[in-house]
C-alpha cells in the first residue's frame, strides 16, 4: 500500500508500506511496483522508498498513485530461481485503459484496450503483464484483448480496485520484441 507520493521537479518520491518485502531488501534492490521495475532508495520501518523519473511518470500509471492506493509488489527474480511464469522484466511499455471488468462465477473477465503501436506484440494465448501480473491473452480483438483473472489473483493483487477507463501498466512479451529486432522487415 502507498504510504506517500511526493512530486518534485519532473519526478517524484514514492514510499510503499511493504513489511514482507522490506525484510531482506537492501538499498539498490529491484522491486516491481505495479509491474514497473524500481530501485529501492530507502528501507526503513517496513517502508520502501523509490525515486521516480519523469519518464516513469509519463509511461506508467504510477503518477496517479496516492496515499492508501493498493499496489502490486514483486521482488526481482534471482538468477538461481525457478522460472514459473512468462518472460516479463518490469519494463512497462505503455498504459492501457480498462474497457470492462466483470465477475463471471468465481473468476473475472478483464477487457483492456490494445494500443495500436503495440498491437503486433499481442497474440492469442500469448503473455502480457498488467500492473506486473503476468497473464495469458484469452481473446484477441482488433482494438482490445481479454484476460481472465482467477480468484487467487483477484485476492492477492490490486485488481479488485479496477474500474472502467482506469489505466493499467502494460508490458508485452519481450521475446516478440527480440524476434522483431533480429528479423528486420517483419
Amino acid at each position: 500500500m502507498v504510504a506517500s507520493m511526493r512530486t518534485a521537479g519532473g519526478g517524484a518520491s514514492l514510499q510503499v508500506r511493504a513489511p514482507r518485502l522490506a525484510i531482506g531488501s537492501e538499498l539498490g534492490s529491484s522491486i516491481a511496483v505495479n509491474g514497473c521495475c524500481l530501485t529501492t532508495t530507502v528501507n526503513r520501518d517496513h517502508d520502501l522508498s523509490f525515486d521516480l523519473l519523469e519518464e516513469t511518470l509519463t509511461r506508467t500509471n504510477l503518477g496517479a498513485l496516492r496515499s492508501g492506493s493498493r499496489v502490486n509488489l514483486e521482488r526481482a527474480l534471482a538468477a538461481n530461481s525457478r522460472l514459473g511464469g512468462h518472460f516479463v522484466q518490469g519494463h512497462v511499455d505503455t498504459t492501457a485503459r480498462v474497457i470492462e471488468f466483470s465477475a463471471s462465477g468465481a473468476d473475472h473477465r478483464l477487457e483492456v484496450e490494445l494500443p495500436p503501436a503495440f498491437a503486433r506484440y499481442a497474440a492469442a494465448k500469448g503473455s502480457v503483464a498488467l500492473n506486473g501480473v503476468s497473464l495469458t491473452i484469452a481473446e484477441l480483438r482488433a482494438e482490445s484483448f481479454v484476460v481472465w483473472i482467477i480468484p487467487l489473483t483477484f485476492r492477492e493483487t490490486n485488481f479488485a480496485t479496477l474500474q472502467p477507463n482506469g489505466l493499467l501498466n502494460v508490458e508485452f512479451d519481450i521475446l516478440a520484441k527480440y524476434v522483431e529486432r533480429m528479423l528486420p522487415g517483419i
